[in-house]
């Protein structure tokens, strides 16, 4: 069977004085019934030359699959009066919610199942459920699509029945005001920006819903939200440098909005509540790496902020949770995360204690304020992922939940991890990297290794377990992470120095990671595979360009390609939020620079690595048209006779199927596609 050739049309594309001609840009046409028979026609070729992997797809699959315990349910969790659980049963894929009165003890009541809801349809993906404080009603919302538009819907808990209210084209979450009567929710714009607050009353039109906020800057996205404390309700309007957040007593849905602090550019800032007073964490006052402030609710403004936890250029502050007696941290040293638990009497303070050498850590659900117990969750790359509960006062820590890995004799004591360090081209950094591997997997320069990166929107890929992985470690294969600047492992200026025009630094980071291990004998080029999705998609595609030998196969997921066409584009959803990452290429500096990294711009006539490329028809992040164009082009211009399979998932989205296990489907064949690789190396 022949490779799929895409037809050329000749686009001229004229910027800044500068031509590109894009002979594939008519794969956007998403309704040109050419364009869905080219996207059949690579998917048949894929599974064409995946043929002769069927069999062992099917037996990842199943493997991947029966590790997981298929009628488990969530920790429950008490708010309200009632005990909240989200649970599955065995044979079905998505998940039912439900709860029960005061004690477990008592009566299940389900709240939505969702295997109901997601009957006859292809895709189904539940946002967010929310109960009224009088416990009486709930609102839910779907998405059916994979385009991320939901459609919020309300049910009276006491008789079952829906109301008539359907509430469309919003981000999916509802917030209820204590009247039990008004709820407030986002609507998208046609570039699924969330622009919108709108005001809803249970029992009317929605056509009569009235606007609260309009933000209409087009870099900036809104949202809505309740204190911990239940008193107040937040609009926050953010973009990826400023914030703006007004607020409302929760008791009062017709209260006069106000501002916490007008935005500025550069200032971050987000609130939480405690009594009579707004607890902030912010980059106020040049604290790169945040700092925690507190004010009087009657007075929020910035020059009312008092510092509670200074700014410490070596400590990144993520998060925080106020309870009555205690203070607690969640923090960043040296890429590591922390704990730190602060007594408010007397300011004593004490961490967490943590062991491996590479984890991750973090404040999990905590809804009350008066406890000494914190819910902690806790994971590594050979430790499955708990839910633990931290005694403030006393210092003893409870398992409550460690998720079981099954279908086979799964001991931690099996994997080993490690965290080192490679040396960056500028001499001036060292990139961490986490890896692991089985106890019987040698390190040589014949041992295959799957290196994983990202790197973009400060989004920091943390060492974290994964059932599915261990259908690669258990095959002889290392699993690595490469802790890229973009991301903000080593703090908030990791992250400034992978972005805007500092970008490049993310692909350098990563192809020097990569030889790093090449040059410590962890494995070699003949064995060395990447992946990475979405904004990781662009940092592999830009990384074949600059080093092609460099892998030997490579699978990019739902992949960032097209990077400069895209963001000139800003009907395309996120574009406009995103020109604080990448920089706004209507300004020529931008352009050129984009343009000079772009993976689909900078494809040459060279042999490329074996790759697997992924995408979703209806994905609203990363268009379809992004990874078929560049699939389209990588066919005309490569010269070699490498593997090249472009997949795309008709009904899916950016986040590939929904349900619990049609997912493990795509882990599948991304592994099988590797292994096949592997493979061929050994003649098998």
């Amino acid at each position: 069977m022949n490779a799929p050739k895409a037809k050329k049309i000749d686009k001229i594309l004229t910027t800044h004085g500068h031509e590109r001609n894009d002979p594939y840009y008519w794969l956007n046409e998403r309704e040109n019934a050419e364009v869905i028979k080219y996207l059949e026609e690579e998917n048949a070729y894929c599974d064409y030359q995946m043929r002769d992997t069927e069999d062992l797809q099917e037996l990842l699959f199943e493997e991947m699959k029966a590790r997981y315990k298929e009628d488990d349910q969530s920790l429950p969790y008490f708010f309200n009066e009632y005990w909240y659980i989200v649970r599955y049963e065995i044979g079905k894929e998505y998940p039912i919610f439900s709860r029960k009165f005061q004690t477990l003890d008592n009566e299940e009541e389900i709240l939505l199942d969702v295997n109901v809801l997601a009957n006859g349809q292809q895709y189904m993906e539940v946002a967010s459920l929310a109960v009224s404080p009088n416990n009486r009603l709930m609102s839910y919302s779907f998405d059916d699509l994979g385009r991320r538009i939901y459609t919020i819907c309300f049910k009276n808990l006491e008789t079952g029945e829906n109301f008539e209210d359907r509430i469309e084209n919003t981000t999916g979450k509802a917030v209820w005001a204590d009247d039990n009567e008004h709820v407030f929710y986002i609507r998208k714009d046609e570039s699924l920006r969330a622009f919108q607050v709108f005001r809803h009353r249970l029992g009317t039109d929605p056509a009569e819903d009235v606007l609260i906020f309009h933000e209409e800057d087009e870099t900036f996205d809104v949202n809505v939200f309740k204190t911990k404390s239940l008193e107040y309700i937040f609009i926050s309007s953010s973009s990826s440098v400023s914030d703006e957040m007004r607020f409302i007593p929760s008791g009062d849905v017709f209260a006069d909005w106000q501002i916490i602090q007008p935005r500025t550019e550069d200032l971050e800032y987000s609130v939480e509540h405690y009594k009579d007073e707004f607890y902030i964490i912010t980059n106020a006052d040049d604290a790169t790496n945040f700092k925690i402030v507190k004010t009087k609710v009657s007075e929020p403004g910035i020059e009312f902020w008092e510092d509670i936890v200074p700014h410490r250029p070596e400590t990144l502050l993520e998060g925080f949770e106020i309870f009555r007696d205690f203070f607690v941290l969640e923090e960043r040293t040296e890429g590591l995360l922390y704990i730190k638990i602060i007594e408010n009497e007397t300011g004593n303070s004490h961490y967490i204690e943590f062991s491996e050498p590479t984890y991750t850590a973090y404040i999990g659900l905590n809804l009350e304020f008066k406890t000494e117990k914190l819910v902690y969750g806790y994971t590594s790359l050979t430790h499955p992922n708990a839910v633990l509960q931290y005694d403030m006062r006393n210092r003893t820590t409870e398992i409550l939940k460690v998720h079981e890995v099954l279908g086979g004799n799964f001991s931690k004591e099996n994997y080993i991890s490690e965290r080192i360090w490679a040396p960056s081209r500028d001499g001036e950094n060292e990139i961490p990297i986490s890896l692991v591997y089985h106890k019987t997997t040698q390190k040589s320069a014949d041992t295959p290794l799957l290196l994983y990166g990202y790197g973009s929107y400060g989004h920091t890929v943390d060492a974290a377990f994964s059932n599915v992985r261990l259908s690669l470690l258990d095959r002889g294969f290392t699993y690595a992470i490469a802790h890229v600047r973009g991301g903000e492992y080593l703090g908030r200026e990791w992250y400034e120095e992978g972005k805007m025009l500092s970008k490049k630094n993310t692909f350098y980071d990563f192809i020097d990671a990569a030889k790093f291990l090449i040059s410590e004998n962890y494995t070699s080029e003949k064995h060395l595979y990447a992946m990475g999705g979405s904004a990781g998609g662009l940092l592999v595609g830009a990384v074949v360009n600059e080093e092609p030998q460099l892998f030997n196969g490579v699978v990019a997921q739902v992949p960032f390609v097209d990077v400069v066409t895209t963001m000139l584009d800003d009907s395309i959803p996120l574009t406009t939020g995103e020109y604080d990452e990448w920089g706004n290429p209507h300004e020529e500096e931008y352009y050129h620079y984009m343009k000079s990294y772009s993976p689909y711009d900078n494809i040459k006539a060279t042999d490329y690595p074996n790759m697997l490329i992924t995408t979703g028809l209806h994905d609203s992040q990363v268009q379809y048209w992004e990874p078929a164009k560049w699939t389209a082009k990588l066919r005309e211009m490569k010269t070699d006779d490498n593997l090249l399979l472009l997949k795309t998932d008709m009904s899916a989205g950016h986040g590939g199927a929904s349900g619990r296990f049609e997912s493990l489907k795509e882990d599948a064949l991304e592994y099988a596609f590797i292994l096949k690789l592997e493979n061929r190396i050994h003649g098998k």
